[in-house]
């Protein structure tokens, strides 16, 4: 069985992760009929913007719902966002990067989602980011920074201004 087909189940008011969306609270689960068909549904509401989400739970793990990560996974975060980078790969395109940064925050791995954002961080250091550059930045910072608070119950602004120092 692997990752993403264990069985996992979220209780009514848990913080759950919707790869690419981030962290929201699992409202209710209800019943609704959509074409024909009984669905269970998992209301999320999303944290950042309070907007729900519904998802039909025989889809959840397949479109990675997963708890928050733990406190020992955090600190691995911390490690990667103060970890040296490694040196670009010469000759690859920004299209291309684009393409494996937008898949790494799909995968919806804290992990992967560190390494794009330390990367990032680091890059814009060294020169003014493009518009793209700037987007993918935006978007790792804010579900890693949803996460990361979440996990260590802290807030979303001193998450950020912790991973500005650590980057720096």
């Amino acid at each position: 069985m692997g990752a993403r087909e264990r069985k996992w189940e979220a209780r009514i008011g848990e913080l759950i992760v919707y790869p690419a969306h981030g962290v929201g609270r699992l409202e209710a689960v209800r019943k609704q009929e959509i074409a024909g068909k009984i669905l269970d549904l998992l209301v999320v509401r999303m944290l950042e913007d309070d907007s729900r989400i519904l998802v039909p739970r025989e889809n959840a793990v397949r479109v990675g719902l997963r708890g928050v990560m733990k406190r020992d996974d955090a600190a691995r975060i911390w490690e990667i966002l103060g970890a040296r980078v490694r040196k670009r790969r010469g000759g690859v395109t920004w299209s291309r990067q684009f393409r494996e940064y937008q898949d790494k925050l799909k995968s919806g791995s804290v992990f992967e989602i560190a390494e794009v954002l330390r990367d990032l961080l680091r890059l814009q250091r060294e020169k003014e980011l493009s518009f793209g550059e700037r987007r993918v930045l935006d978007s790792a910072r804010s579900l890693l920074v949803q996460e990361l608070a979440a996990a260590q119950n802290e807030q979303a602004d001193s998450v950020e201004a912790q991973i500005k120092e650590l980057v720096r």
